[in-house]
């Protein structure tokens, strides 16, 4: 597997490295969100594996050119998860890590849900929930009628499935073959309100994606070595678009935040970040 880097050369990332990128995004997320006092942590830290792999691995991007007109797309539908985009961009160098700090504050180019006129490297602004697969639809099409190579990868929470909006974006990306476009779930089975299966079913959920006319993979959304696999999979699909139903843990890495519905939107105060950031800078999985 190959990393398609800012510079246009391509160099092999890790799997430990990413790894390692993964916890310092957690570790970014939960400093973030202690200092700003508000935000949304159970997602963040769910999807934070599946983001280090596409932004230090498989996406074609540059830092120093957020325009570039051949760059890959990444778009976080899930717009409340801001704090993980945030980290992996200023990892990637779209601007200092120490900005990090401004999060959720007036004048802030870091608000809590990401705006694309303000931030380098956001690529739809979002947080209405279930417009962001749309908007990989348009981009997608929109590669394909400029005779563009770039990828579109939108990252779905699994709660978010049940806007409408969606299922009409899953049919409109089949209808139009759209095989650049690749949705992947962040199916941790947690939403603001309780449990999915308890809001508001979305089982057989790869049913339901077969049937709309997608490729459906399942995948540990923690197994560093599935998720790059899985996207260099979905790479090689020509037919149609893939969707990737990434099974997680709502608030991963932090034991006393794992599957625990009152941390999709509950920040850690200082004794509690101290807490994550002790077990976040050792190896526990």
């Amino acid at each position: 597997m190959r990393e398609r880097v800012a510079s246009g050369t391509t160099r092999r990332t890790g799997v430990a490295d990413l790894e390692r990128k993964a916890r310092i995004l957690r570790c970014h997320i939960i400093r973030m969100l202690c200092t700003a006092g508000s935000g949304h942590p159970g997602g963040a830290l769910s999807s934070a594996d599946i983001v280090a792999a596409l932004f230090f691995r498989h996406l074609k991007h540059h830092p120093s050119e957020p325009d570039w007109p051949d760059r890959d797309r990444f778009i976080l539908s899930k717009g409340h998860s801001a704090p993980l985009l945030y980290a992996a961009l200023a990892e990637c160098g779209y601007f200092p890590v120490a900005e990090l700090k401004t999060l959720r504050k007036i004048n802030s180019r870091l608000q809590g849900h990401p705006h694309m006129r303000k931030t380098p490297g956001v690529e739809a602004s979002t947080g209405s929930l279930g417009q962001g697969l749309s908007i990989g639809c348009g981009m997608a099409l929109g590669a394909r009628l400029n005779k563009r190579k770039y990828r579109v990868h939108v990252l779905l929470g699994d709660g978010e499935l049940q806007e409408g909006q969606i299922w009409e974006a899953a049919m409109f990306a089949s209808h139009y073959r759209l095989s650049n476009l690749v949705a992947i779930v962040d199916l941790n089975r947690l939403q603001v309100d309780g449990p999915t299966n308890r809001v508001m079913s979305l089982d057989p959920l790869p049913d339901k994606w077969k049937a709309f006319g997608w490729r459906c993979i399942i995948i540990n959304g923690h197994d560093m070595r599935q998720i790059l696999s899985t996207l260099a999979e979905a790479e090689q699909e020509h037919k149609r678009p893939v969707v990737i139903l990434a099974e997680t843990v709502k608030g991963k890495g932090v034991s006393f935040m794992e599957n625990q519905v009152d941390w999709h939107g509950r920040v850690p105060n200082a004794e509690e970040t101290a807490r994550a950031l002790d077990e976040l800078s050792g190896t526990r999985s």
